[in-house]
C-alpha cells in the first residue's frame, strides 16, 4: 500500500461508503426476496393449512420463521453477487470509481471494503449453516410432517435397507412414526459376500426407554455348507444399533444436525461400515466451503462491473449471472461426483472454489488499475 493512500482522507468514508452500500442494499434486497417467496409459498401451502388445520402460530413460528433462515443461504451467495454487480456498475457509470482511482487509491486497496463486507456476510452465512439453519429445519421438517401432505409422503421410505455394523444388515418394511412399529424386521450377517444367518420377525416395535426392539415371533436361519436350518422363536426382545431417526430420510436427517453432533453421527455411521458416509461428508464440508465463496463471488464481481463498458449496468448484470450459474451448477455436478464416489468428497465439494478463484484473480489482474 502506498504511503499517500494511507494518508489520504477519504480513506476511512470511502470504506464506510462502499461497505453500506454493500450490506444496505444486500440486506434490502433479501427482504424484498423473502417477502416475495413468503407469499408465493403461502399462496402454494393454503390448501394443506386450511385441510389439515394448521394453527396460525404455527404457520408464522413453527414453519415460516425457520423456513426463511434455510432460504437466506440457499439464495444468500446468488443475491450477494447480484447486489454486488448492481450497485458497482452504477457507480462505474456514475465514474465514482474513476475519481477514486485517480484520487491516489490503488485497486487492491478499493477492494479492500468489498472484502470487509464480504467477510461480514460469510460469517453470517457459516452461522447459519452450523447452529442456526439445522435447528431450524428439524421444526420446519416436524412442521411439514404434520400440516403438510408433501411432508407426510416423504417422512419415511416404504422399504429401508441399512447397514448397521460391518458384515451386518437390516431391513425393515412398512415403519410407521406414530406407534414406531414396522410389518417387517430382517437381520442379515454376511461374511465377505456369503450369508451366515439372519433374523425374521413380524409385527416389530421400537421401546423408546429401553432402545429395544420387539415382537411376539420371530424366525432364525442359519446358512451351513449350502444348507438352511430354521428355527422359530417367541417374544424377540433385542438390541440393535440402529434408532428410528436412522429409518427417515437421510437427507432431511443431517439437514437437522449441528456441527458438532453431524461430526459425532458421521463417525457412527463410518464405525457402522454405511455407504453413505460419503453423503454426509458433503453435507459436513458444504456448509464451509458454499459460505466461503462470498469471497471468490465477490472479487468476479468487482473485477467484472467496475469497468464502464458499451451495454450498461445490464450487460454487467448478465455477464455475472452466467458466471454465477455456472458456478452454482459446478457446485451440484461436484457433490454427485463426491457421492458417487469419483472423488474425495473434501476435494470435490472445494473445486468449485478453487477453480473460480483462479478465474477471479485473472479477472482481477484484467480490471482497470
Amino acid at each position: 500500500m502506498k504511503l499517500n493512500e494511507i494518508k489520504w482522507p477519504g480513506i476511512k468514508i470511502l470504506d464506510r461508503y462502499i461497505i453500506g452500500k454493500f450490506l444496505g442494499t444486500y440486506v434490502m434486497a433479501l427482504l424484498f426476496i423473502i417477502v416475495v417467496v413468503v407469499v408465493f409459498d403461502i399462496a402454494e401451502k393454503m390448501d394443506d393449512f386450511i385441510e389439515l388445520k394448521a394453527p396460525l402460530r404455527e404457520i408464522a413460528f413453527g414453519y415460516y420463521l425457520n423456513f426463511i433462515p434455510f432460504f437466506v443461504n440457499q439464495f444468500s451467495g446468488l443475491i450477494t453477487f447480484i447486489v454486488l454487480i448492481f450497485f458497482t456498475s452504477r457507480m462505474a457509470y456514475n465514474t465514482e470509481i474513476v475519481a477514486m482511482l485517480s484520487g491516489g487509491v490503488s485497486f487492491k486497496r478499493f477492494l479492500w471494503p468489498y472484502f470487509l463486507a464480504s467477510c461480514i456476510i460469510t460469517v453470517f452465512s457459516i452461522t447459519l449453516n452450523l447452529f442456526v439453519i439445522p435447528q431450524a429445519n428439524e421444526r420446519r421438517i416436524e412442521f411439514e410432517t404434520h400440516f403438510l401432505k408433501k411432508g407426510k409422503r416423504i417422512k419415511f421410505e416404504k422399504n429401508i435397507y441399512r447397514q448397521i455394523e460391518p458384515g451386518t444388515y437390516a431391513y425393515i418394511r412398512d415403519y410407521r412414526s406414530s406407534d414406531l412399529s414396522a410389518s417387517f424386521l430382517v437381520l442379515e450377517t454376511y461374511d465377505s459376500s456369503a450369508i451366515q444367518n439372519s433374523l425374521e420377525a413380524s409385527m416389530v416395535k421400537f421401546n423408546a426407554k429401553t432402545k429395544r426392539w420387539s415382537a411376539p415371533r420371530y424366525i432364525i436361519k442359519r446358512y451351513v455348507n449350502g444348507k438352511e436350518y430354521m428355527e422359530k422363536h417367541e417374544n424377540l426382545d433385542t438390541l440393535i444399533n440402529l434408532t428410528p431417526e436412522e429409518l427417515g430420510k437421510v437427507e432431511n436427517l443431517v439437514k437437522t444436525m449441528e456441527y458438532s453432533r453431524l461430526n459425532r453421527f458421521i463417525q457412527q455411521q463410518r464405525d457402522k461400515g454405511s455407504d453413505m458416509v460419503r453423503q454426509f461428508e458433503v453435507e459436513r464440508y458444504t456448509r464451509i466451503a458454499y459460505p466461503m465463496s462470498t469471497f471468490v463471488l465477490t472479487l468476479i464481481g468487482v473485477a467484472i462491473s467496475s469497468r464502464k463498458v458499451r451495454g450498461g449496468t445490464g450487460l454487467h448484470i448478465g455477464m455475472g449471472l452466467g458466471l454465477c450459474f455456472s458456478y452454482i451448477l459446478f457446485i451440484r455436478f461436484a457433490e454427485e461426483f463426491a457421492k458417487g464416489g469419483v472423488l474425495p468428497p473434501l476435494l470435490s465439494v472445494w473445486i468449485p472454489n478453487i477453480i473460480y478463484a483462479v478465474i477471479s484473480i485473472y479477472l482481477y489482474k484484467k480490471a482497470p488499475k
